[in-house]
């Protein structure tokens, strides 16, 4: 009966999130965009963190991205979803090249390389001017589908759903079983067969595919990159934010996240436009603190009780 009412919810969402453009104007669908943009940044984040490996570096493959759809869109004249495409492959190779050395290393660590390989990536793309256009940016001749705001907002509902998809693939398979053994112990799960090296570069790969192809769709829809626009901070502190909120280890927390953090933070620019980042600092901290489960993590425990309560009552 529980599983048939979240059925219910999930597609009276779905159907909601599919005609917002047709009774909502520009900006409510503007809004939707950058909200289902973070909510893709903050489920893929959330997939590499079941592996227990915290990464600082979304930011660097969504620009990464960002800059591939650009340039290859410019300079060698391809169709902006075929350059989508491409800057989800060059993120996920370079993911995969750069995790054959840094996927060696945990915790702490692993978090600051990522941190640090973000810098690279932003530093390299802004002195490489004859390529990237240096400190300026990169200008699109014209953004995706002419413009027009509900294929837009189609196109980043599009780059959601194929994250919470692949997210969900990952959760129900023999994925989810391996990283969530690599989590909690990595000795048992070596003598268990799991090949660690393996699986971590998979789940880092497809999850700086998935950054990279957010960061081209963010491209496309704007027109428009620049160095410390496309590498902002913004696009690692929020998804991390949003995901913390909602609740790590799934899909259904960092989508809950997104939904409460992204429509608020689109406020909080314009409120206090110099000191969002305050705020998002601030909630990390406090659900820290305060919330370790997330919101969906609370839900989870008040299942868990009805359920001890109704075999105790049986008893």
């Amino acid at each position: 009966m529980k599983q048939r009412g979240n059925l219910i919810i999930l597609a009276v969402a779905g159907v909601v999130a599919l005609t917002l453009p047709f009774y909502a104007g520009p900006y409510p669908q503007s809004i939707g965009q950058m909200v289902f943009l973070y909510m893709s940044l903050a489920v893929s984040w959330d997939m590499l963190l079941r592996s227990g490996q915290i990464s600082f570096g979304i930011a660097g493959f969504f620009g990464l991205g960002a800059y591939t759809s650009v340039v290859t869109a410019v300079n060698l004249g391809l169709p902006p979803l075929v350059t989508i495409l491409c800057a989800g492959l060059l993120a996920g190779a370079v993911a995969l090249i750069v995790g054959m050395v840094v996927l060696r290393l945990r915790g702490m660590y692993f978090a600051i390389v990522t941190l640090a390989l973000a810098e690279i990536f932003r530093v390299v793309i802004q002195n490489w001017s004859s390529l990237t256009g240096g400190p300026e940016g990169k200008v699109l001749p014209s953004v995706i589908f002419g413009g027009d705001p509900k294929l837009l907002y189609w196109l980043m509902l599009g780059v959601a759903l194929l994250t919470i998809l692949v997210s969900e693939l990952f959760r129900r398979t023999r994925i989810h079983f391996a990283l969530t053994s690599i989590r909690d112990n990595e000795t048992v799960a070596s003598s268990s067969g799991v090949n660690i090296t393996a699986y971590l570069a998979i789940v880092f790969g497809v999850t700086a595919a998935l950054q990279g192809i957010t960061g081209a769709a963010y491209a496309q829809v704007y027109g428009f990159v620049s160095p410390d626009g496309s590498f902002s901070t913004d696009f690692t502190l929020l998804p991390l934010a949003m995901a913390l909120l909602g609740g790590v280890y799934g899909t259904a927390g960092p989508v809950i996240g997104a939904l409460l953090l992204g429509v608020a933070s689109e406020f909080l620019k314009l409120y206090i436009p110099y000191g969002h980042r305050i705020v998002y600092g601030l909630v990390i901290v406090i659900v820290i603190l305060f919330l370790p489960r997330g919101i969906a993590g609370i839900r989870k425990m008040r299942v868990r009780a009805g359920k001890h309560a109704e075999e105790g009552g049986r008893a």
